[in-house]
């Protein structure tokens, strides 16, 4: 089944329009997006791999609101991220977006209840109890959440950074080699509950990836090379993912 079939009913959680990152000037100049154009679906699990200087992390980064394009256009939901003032885009982050990242970024002055709360407890928005309940039950840190960081493994850590932004209900989730620092038990682990947020919950997800067998958890693999889309394969295996690479890199 090709993306264009599967997709054609689905509902659009963020695209880009031509967009485009250029840093540098004249002989310097370093085109990192080239004419970007992508959607990416509500309630879809979506990787995006390319070899390194491919434009996957800047295309996420625009994606989310956290670098500004050269051109084009980037939206989330019904909002075009360009037309928004700083507050606007700050709010909007807040509201409708959620980042899972490689470091954890967790407080270490906090334990992990605070953690991952505290987006909610700064955003001054309500709780809703049974929710986090369940969130914290599947992730599998219901006897972990007087402990801080420092007394967490690595992997208990990333559950608490996934927790955290699941428990906030975003509509779109980016998560940038979110299993790099994990040994493979764990990563799987993270993985097997990213995949399980969207099919049980509907949640989206983007994350960029090297790993061929992270990628192969997605429902969509999206192939970044010098700054272009250059293939987006739906429902790929490991192996299928590993050809797609190596074609990139003949």
């Amino acid at each position: 089944m090709t993306v264009t079939e599967q997709t054609s009913a689905l509902k659009v959680a963020a695209m880009a329009k031509g967009a485009t990152k250029v840093y540098g000037q004249g002989d310097t100049e370093i085109r990192a997006l080239d004419d970007v154009s992508i959607e990416f679906y509500d309630g879809q699990f979506t990787a995006v791999m390319g070899p390194s200087g491919s434009g996957k992390s800047t295309l996420m980064h625009c994606m989310a609101g956290l670098d500004e394009l050269t051109g084009g256009e980037v939206w989330i939901g019904e909002t075009e991220l360009g037309q928004l003032s700083r507050r606007e885009l700050t709010l909007m982050r807040r509201d409708n977006v959620g980042f899972i990242f490689q470091a954890y970024n967790l407080v270490p002055t906090l334990n992990a209840k605070e953690n991952i709360l505290l987006p909610q407890m700064l955003a001054g928005s309500d709780v809703d109890d049974a929710w986090f309940d369940e969130v914290i039950e599947k992730v599998g840190l219901a006897d972990r959440m007087a402990h801080k960081p420092n007394e967490l493994s690595g992997g208990q850590q990333q559950r608490v950074a996934v927790a955290r932004t699941l428990a906030a209900r975003p509509l779109l989730i980016f998560a940038d080699e979110p299993t790099g620092n994990l040994d493979s038990r764990s990563g799987q682990e993270i993985l097997d509950f990213m995949r399980r947020a969207v099919r049980e919950y509907g949640q989206t997800i983007v994350m960029v990836t090297h790993d061929s067998n992270a990628a192969a958890y997605a429902d969509r693999v999206v192939f970044l090379a010098d700054g272009k889309v250059v293939a987006d394969v739906a429902d790929p295996s490991a192996d299928e993912i590993l050809e797609q690479i190596r074609s990139l890199s003949s």
